[in-house]
C-alpha cells in the first residue's frame, strides 16, 4: 500500500484529466481491441453434397481457417460421388499481408501508448525538458497516424476479400462433384465475420483518435506559440484615495482659500498673537472693507 501511495505522490495522475493524457489512454485502449478482434479470429463454414448414390453424399463439411488467412493452404475433403474417392478442396487466396499488417501496427501502437502514458505519468519533467520530448511524440504520432490510414484501408480491402473467399456459394464452385447435374449442393452455415468487422471499426478508429491527438501534441512543442493571438495587456488603473478626494472636495478643507480671506474673520494666530506689536485692538482686524481697530471706532 506504500509503494502505490509513493507512486500516486510522484506520478502526475492528473496528466489523464487533460486531453494530452486522456486522448492517450484511449489509443492505448483502442490498439487492444483493434489486434485482439483481428489476431484471435476463427471462422467456420458449412456446406453439403448429395450424390445420386446416399452412402456417397456428406451433407456436414465443415471448412475451419483463422488469422493470418493463408486461405491457399486451407483445404476440406469432398466426396467426389465415384465410389468411396475423395477430392481435396483448397480455398483460394492469401491475405495474410493486409491482416499481419493491420495487427503489427496495432501492438506496436499498444506498446507506443502505454510507454508514452509511463513518460507522461512519471517522467513529465524529462518528456517537456528542451522541449525535445513533445516534438519526438508528434513526429511518432504523425507516423502512427499515416500506419493506421493505410493499415485500416488495406486491412478494409484483405477482409473484403476474405469474406467472398469463404462464402459457401463460391467454394461450392470449386468442387468438381457439385458441376454435374444429378449432384445438389449446398450452402449450410455461412462464416461469423462480425468480430473481423469490428476490427475494421477499431482501426478507423484508432485513425481519428491518432489525427485528434496531434493537435494536443503540437500544442506542447511550443509551435503554435506564432499563431496563437493574445488581447493586448491593459494597463492597470490606480485605485482612487477616496477618503483623500473628499478630504479635499470637502468645504473648508485643504483649499488655499482660507474662509477670512473670502469675507470672513480670520486671525492669524501663527504669525501674531496677543500682545505681540500691539495689543488686538491694533492688530485685530477684520480683513475686508471693515474699521482697521477696535479702538478707532471708539
Amino acid at each position: 500500500m506504500e509503494v502505490v501511495n509513493q507512486l500516486v505522490a510522484v506520478g502526475q495522475f492528473r496528466i489523464f484529466k487533460e486531453p494530452l493524457g486522456f486522448v492517450k489512454l484511449l489509443e492505448w485502449f483502442f490498439s487492444i481491441f483493434a489486434f485482439a478482434t483481428c489476431g484471435s479470429y476463427t471462422g467456420e463454414f458449412c456446406l453439403s453434397v448429395e450424390c445420386p448414390n446416399k452412402n456417397e453424399s456428406d451433407l456436414s463439411i465443415e471448412v475451419e481457417f483463422s488469422y493470418p488467412f493463408r486461405l491457399h493452404q486451407v483445404y476440406f475433403d469432398a466426396p467426389a460421388c465415384k465410389g468411396t474417392e475423395q477430392e481435396k478442396v483448397f480455398l483460394i487466396g492469401d491475405y495474410s499481408s493486409s491482416a499481419e499488417f493491420f495487427v503489427t501496427i496495432a501492438v506496436f501502437a499498444f506498446l507506443y501508448s502505454l510507454g508514452t502514458i509511463v513518460v507522461y505519468v512519471f517522467m513529465q519533467d524529462k518528456y517537456r525538458e528542451n522541449n525535445k520530448g513533445p516534438m519526438i511524440d508528434f513526429v511518432v504520432t504523425a507516423v502512427f497516424a499515416f500506419m493506421w490510414l493505410v493499415s485500416s484501408s488495406a486491412w478494409a480491402k484483405g477482409l473484403s476479400d476474405v469474406k467472398e473467399a469463404t462464402d459457401p456459394d463460391s467454394v461450392i464452385k470449386s468442387v468438381t462433384a457439385c458441376r454435374e447435374a444429378n449432384v445438389k449442393c449446398k450452402e449450410i452455415r455461412e462464416p461469423v465475420t462480425s468480430g473481423l468487422n469490428t476490427s475494421v471499426v477499431f482501426g478507423f478508429l484508432n485513425l481519428v483518435l491518432w489525427l485528434g491527438n496531434l493537435w494536443f501534441v503540437f500544442k506542447e512543442t511550443g509551435w503554435s506559440a506564432p499563431f496563437m493571438k493574445y488581447p493586448p495587456p491593459q494597463e492597470k488603473q490606480p485605485a482612487p484615495d477616496t477618503y483623500g478626494d473628499a478630504y479635499n472636495q470637502a468645504p473648508g478643507y485643504g483649499q488655499q482659500d482660507s474662509y477670512g480671506q473670502q469675507g470672513g474673520y480670520q486671525p492669524d494666530y501663527s504669525q501674531q498673537g496677543y500682545g505681540q506689536q500691539g495689543d488686538y485692538g491694533q492688530q485685530g482686524s477684520y480683513v475686508q472693507g471693515g474699521p482697521t481697530s477696535f479702538a478707532n471706532q471708539m
